[in-house]
């Protein structure tokens, strides 16, 4: 790795010209504001680094007394590893990292979880850096630093523009040309700052193409906005739903060989500026009778960056002739370098979220025939993550009229707590088939696989076994590992809840673990449940607890499907913040 030197003369003299320093500046502030809010951290600064200090002009959620002083020594500095390696800086525990051990802001401004990225002027020099920081060891997904860098990209341009702008007064002679300046440079840095924003919080190609139609009404105002995006030598209209349906349906798909404003740009890798129909008839001819349809006289059609060449086209056309000036090529220049990293952001989170629902799907079996039985189940992902997690559900019919019913809970709420939950479903599963022992064996035995194979992932579960008795009665039997407490809904509305708890799973070897009986009387129902239908960071949990006793008291003889929808709307909604698994069973009615 090559590194910069703090001292660096010509990078010094980048950082005056930004006329920054330990005062507060409404603009990189606001910044601030905006990571604190997307990423969800108590602190977020933008920091200017010289060879002896670093400067806040934009800082939020920073304590007493480093807020009104606004500058901190080198000693206290993260950012300065940003500058002198001109590469984000990612931490997850700087308590742990051999690269900031020893740095006074891990005692002084608990500085724990920490990602920089660079910000840079015009002449690459890395002035310094825009940084989330958490108190808390904080595990920094792909999205999140995504969402940073695309933020620290909008930073740096402000920079830029700011610097432009004091060399452009000190040069004007005329007030209204340096009025000029400053307008036209405020503008597109609003612009850019707004989309900076705006298309951090798309995650769909739709989302992006509304977004920027909103983001250049009142500066730009065409009369269309288009997304074309480059599919094995074709181009690909993804704005279709903008357009009427036979025009939409005319430019869907088509040869990347056309003469269009977007496949012209994509293949020059260069702005196609149309100024009016002459321009159009001769430089994007295929485009002319569609433009005379829909009533456009001009058009500017620019190439989205991508790490290979333009994954695609960003396309305005207006109903009149149209000429844009240099400020405006280089806001349309600017945007379409953030709706390329927005565009491939969208196909990375719908990547994943295809994987992640193939793997959820393949980890859920169907539920098996469990006559004389009813059995239901349901599982929600949390609000947020990747749409799949670590809590699972299972019922295996062991013989006839005998069940054997699992939930459990790894702790996390991504791909790889999924994988881990897996592996540990898979287990537990052969070990109900296999042998025919009571729950609290299989869960030692569960105990000792995950002990043997180095396991310590926080894990709960419980396994019940559910017979038909000689004489017709039904009889429960389970052991519970750490986990929330399954209820049991007579059918006159009475609501027990089914105690007895052993320590989480895989912790020790041959942990003691017992097994617990219960009678089931005819149409009553067992609820097994994971704690994110019950558990979240406001509300107390025993308050909780009694919420849902109230709700499924309520619920005798309500068909199980329907009893755990109106269970899961009324305690986790469509916010909830972990993954919510749920299983019933209800034994047949008197």
């Amino acid at each position: 790795m090559t590194y910069r030197r703090l001292d660096d003369p010509e990078r010094l003299d980048a950082l005056l010209r930004t006329g920054l320093g330990a005062s507060p500046d409404p603009a990189f502030d606001r910044f601030t504001q905006i990571v604190r809010t997307v990423l969800r951290v108590p602190v977020a600064l933008v920091s200017l680094v010289d060879d002896e200090r670093q400067v806040f002009p934009g800082a939020f959620g920073l304590g007493e007394p480093w807020f009104g002083r606004r500058q901190t020594p080198l000693s206290h500095s993260f950012c300065q590893h940003v500058v002198t390696t001109a590469a984000p800086l990612v931490i997850s525990d700087a308590r742990t990292d051999p690269r900031v051990a020893g740095n006074l802001a891990i005692t002084d401004l608990s500085v724990v979880g920490y990602a920089g990225m660079p910000l840079t002027d015009a002449d690459g020099f890395v002035l310094g850096s825009l940084c989330a920081i958490d108190t808390a060891p904080r595990e920094w997904t792909e999205a999140e630093l995504a969402l940073l860098a695309d933020l620290a990209a909008a930073c740096s341009d402000s920079l830029r523009l700011r610097i432009a702008t004091r060399l452009a007064h000190r040069g004007e002679d005329s007030a209204r040309a340096r009025e000029r300046v400053a307008d036209a440079n405020l503008d597109r840095s609003q612009v850019l700052l707004r989309a900076s924003v705006a298309l951090a919080r798309t995650v769909t190609v739709a989302d992006v193409s509304a977004a920027v139609r909103e983001l250049v009404t009142g500066t730009l105002d065409p009369d269309y906005v288009g997304v074309s995006l480059v599919e094995a030598g074709h181009i690909s209209l993804r704005s279709g739903a903008d357009l009427p349906a036979p025009v939409a349906a005319r430019w869907e798909r088509y040869r990347g060989t056309a003469r269009t404003p977007s496949a012209l740009a994509v293949a020059t890798g260069a702005p196609v500026l149309l100024r009016d129909l002459a321009a159009v008839a001769e430089r994007a001819p295929d485009a002319l009778a569609t433009f005379r349809e829909m009533g456009w006289q001009s058009a500017a059609s620019v190439p989205l960056p991508g790490p290979h060449g333009p994954i695609g086209a960003l396309t305005f056309a207006w109903k009149e002739p149209f000429t844009l000036d240099d400020v405006e090529r280089a806001v349309l220049a600017a945007l379409a370098g953030y709706v390329g990293q927005a565009i491939r952001r969208a196909d990375y989170l719908y990547s994943r979220e295809q994987v992640a629902e193939l793997l959820q799907q393949s980890m859920l079996t169907d539920l098996p025939e469990a006559a004389p039985f009813e059995l239901a189940a349901r599982y929600e992902p949390a609000a947020r993550g990747e749409y799949v997690g670590g809590d699972w559900y299972d019922a295996v019919a062991v013989d006839p009229g005998e069940l054997a019913l699992v939930v459990g809970d790894v702790t996390g709420h991504d791909m790889r707590a999924a994988a881990h939950m897996g592996q540990l479903r898979s287990m537990l599963r052969a070990y109900v088939v296999d042998r025919h022992e009571p729950p609290s064996a299989l869960l030692r035995r569960l105990d000792n696989a995950m002990h043997e194979l180095g396991d310590r992932t926080p894990t709960t579960a419980v396994l019940a076994y559910v017979r038909s008795e000689e004489g017709g009665g039904h009889r429960l039997q389970w052991a519970n590992a750490g986990h929330p407490a399954p209820l049991l809904l007579e059918a006159d509305g009475t609501v027990t809840t089914l105690t007895g708890r052993d320590t989480l799973l895989g912790y020790h070897r041959h942990t003691p673990r017992t097994n617990h009986t219960s009678v089931l009387s005819p149409g009553s129902t067992v609820l097994m449940f994971t704690d994110g239908l019950i558990e979240t960071r406001h509300d107390d949990l025993d308050e909780r607890k009694l919420q849902l006793r109230r709700v499924l008291s309520g619920l005798a003889g309500v068909p199980l499907p329907d009893l755990l929808d109106e269970v899961y709307r009324r305690l986790a909604g469509d916010d909830h913040e972990d993954d919510v698994a749920l299983l019933a069973l209800r034994t047949p009615g008197p």
